[in-house]
């Protein structure tokens, strides 16, 4: 029976490992397009369809490791491949926009110390990390969190 595998792969080196191996099995390496570039959308990873005889893609040119299950490779279904490349647009997946928050909108904290509190946001500093404003002992305090912690109202 066939399914896929995930192989972890030498830095940099995932378009020349999927050569090796196409020589043998279907592969898959998921493309983004990001700044300008085509990057990997799971760098230094790459899914392999596995027939029989897994422990050829393991031992191939620049293939690091393949992720295991115990003593097999662990099996991805096909559903998660297709879904990825349902999104594909012309080779190169197209990520959702994750939606935006407006300077001075009510949030609300999903997790952490200060999960469930309403605040203000205040702003994006660095990357993926929010700035919002709660009110703390009777004074508003600016916080920094993780952006996947803080939702809009």
């Amino acid at each position: 029976m066939a399914y896929w595998a995930v192989l972890q792969i030498e830095t940099q080196r995932e378009h020349i490992a999927r050569m090796f191996l196409m020589r043998e099995f279907e592969t898959y390496g998921p493309r983004i397009r990001r700044h300008g570039r085509i990057l990997p959308l799971f760098p230094s990873y790459i899914f392999v369809r596995i027939q029989s005889a897994w422990y050829r893609a393991r031992w191939s040119p620049h293939v690091t490791r393949i992720l295991m299950d115990g003593e097999m490779p662990a099996q991805l279904s096909d559903e998660i491949i297709t879904s990825i490349r349902g999104r594909e647009i012309d080779g190169i997946v197209v990520l959702p926009r994750a939606p935006r928050l407006r300077y001075g909108q009510p949030v609300r904290v999903l997790r952490g110390s200060f999960e469930g509190k309403i605040g203000i946001y205040h702003g994006m500093i660095g990357r993926d990390r929010e700035r919002i404003l709660l009110d703390l002992l009777g004074r508003k305090v600016s916080v920094i969190l993780p952006g996947r912690d803080v939702v809009g109202r």
